[in-house]
């Protein structure tokens, strides 16, 4: 007989932890250009270069966003 259990090959595929510009500003509801405004003027989460591409960690990006809720503020560091 034949075993339908969903195996390891079956389960959920962990979420990224490192996010393009374009899944950061998804997760944000900001446009992209927000974010790189926000990078250009040193504001905003951080991110760093990975190659040729732009990237922030997700841990970073809730950070940011624990820090302007407890802070008050819309953006900055």
């Amino acid at each position: 007989m034949t075993d339908h259990t969903p195996g390891p090959a079956h389960t959920a595929e962990p979420t990224p932890q490192l996010l393009t510009i374009a899944e950061a500003a998804l997760r944000l509801r900001t446009p992209v250009a927000t974010l790189r405004y926000w990078r250009h003027s040193g504001t905003g989460p951080h991110s760093f270069r990975l190659g040729r591409r732009v990237v922030y960690r997700r841990d970073d990006l809730q950070s940011w966003i624990d820090a302007c809720r407890h802070h008050g503020a819309s953006t900055g560091t």
